[in-house]
């Protein structure tokens, strides 16, 4: 009798296959957003940006380790395209909000899968990307917050400039991605 050694069934492993897909979107997208941050001179932001996209990639790989360890395939999928550039820091912190907001429903439908398929070490496992998306959700509302108390679209250069450097001074806990971030 053979003994398989892949310990994921196939719709989870689809399921964790379609988020590193989106990890890698995400990334994309906050390559896209702080390019944008760039061009319109807010290098704090511009900075904020590069090192969460550098944390998404670091969750994708994460993801990736964890199909390996357990004996599945990891199957790299194209990315599509980030939406429109933002208008604004407004725009911009929407769509940070809007992004996480993605990936967290995309999360807790995996862990209701395995859940469901009562294989609780992927459970187990995606409790780290529960709480981090727990975190980078009020990361995302917080500075909304505080774009929208700036001016949010009526925001003069003197509130933007003050912005820009307090979102550039935002803690930022993403040690292992400061680690792998050849821009850090």
């Amino acid at each position: 009798m053979a003994i398989t050694t892949n310990r994921l069934s196939q719709t989870l492993s689809k399921a964790l296959n379609d988020q590193i897909t989106l990890e890698a979107y995400s990334a994309q997208v906050y390559l896209m957003l702080a390019c944008w941050a760039d061009q319109n001179m807010l290098d704090g932001v511009n900075s904020f940006l590069m090192k969460h996209s550098q944390e998404e990639r670091v969750h994708m790989a994460k993801i990736i380790e964890y199909i390996q360890e357990r004996g599945g395939s990891v199957k790299i999928d194209a990315i599509k395209k980030p939406e429109p550039e933002p208008k604004n820091i407004l725009e911009c912190f929407e769509m940070v909000l809007q992004q996480e907001i993605e990936n967290t429903e995309s999360i807790y439908k995996i862990v209701n899968l395995s859940m469901q398929e009562g294989d609780w070490a992927t459970w187990n496992f995606l409790q780290w990307l529960v709480n981090e998306q727990r975190e980078e959700e009020k990361l995302a509302l917080d500075l909304l917050d505080k774009a929208k108390l700036a001016g949010g679209e009526d925001m003069t250069d003197n509130a933007r400039f003050e912005l820009n450097k307090l979102i550039g001074n935002t803690g930022q806990e993403f040690p292992v991605a400061d680690q792998v971030n050849p821009l850090a």
